[in-house]
């Protein structure tokens, strides 16, 4: 498993210091490098998950098949090597359960955070270790802004915004298709400190 975080020493690219085995989230909660050793675990757990994920995603209305999600792992990867993405799996004992992300723009010093779990590891406040770890990367990074953007309806998504000091900045009307719909999207924002 690899770090969730960056380049380490060595030449890989580095946004945060982490253990070799990942952040831990304590528990037996881990935050790793997602790569394409996860891709047949995050595809399971997609599969599994799609109804749920279809109310929150749009990329969860297209195909899901197990190519189209090496494919995907590759861009997020490609991204990573560019300082553009932290893309990282969340793990329950080893057990991939759950995604986390960080999007980031160098240029802009900006960076906006996803993420989702598996309905049975809802509730138990892992996802909001997982999204911290991902601020204190951002931070690390010397990110001054992230965002948080989700449909509307998501109380949960929007709930945890509220937990990590994300402040509600507006909403955009029909922002968000999700397959025949399209949805507003809160957009919440937050300021990081460089202390």
């Amino acid at each position: 498993m690899q770090p969730c975080s960056g380049r380490e020493p060595s030449g890989v690219h580095s946004v945060g210091r982490v253990a070799a085995s990942g952040r831990d989230l304590g528990d037996g909660y881990s935050l790793t490098l997602r790569d394409l050793t996860t891709v047949d675990a995050v595809h399971e757990l997609v599969q599994a998950n799609l109804d749920r994920l279809r109310a929150a995603e749009p990329w969860a209305w297209a195909p899901t098949s197990r190519d189209a999600l090496v494919l995907h792992t590759e861009q997020l990867l490609g991204q990573y090597a560019m300082d553009r993405a932290v893309p990282c799996v969340v793990r329950a004992d080893g057990r991939v359960v759950g995604a986390a992300s960080l999007a980031l723009d160098p240029y802009l010093g900006q960076g906006s955070l996803g993420y989702w779990i598996d309905a049975g590891s809802e509730g138990r406040g892992i996802v909001r270790r997982a999204a911290e770890a991902l601020v204190d990367v951002a931070r690390e990074r010397g990110t001054a802004r992230l965002e948080i953007r989700t449909a509307v309806g998501n109380t949960r998504s929007r709930g945890l915004a509220e937990r990590l000091g994300f402040v509600h900045e507006g909403t955009l009307r029909g922002a968000l298709p999700l397959g025949p719909d399209r949805v507003d999207v809160a957009v919440y924002g937050r300021l990081l400190d460089r202390s």
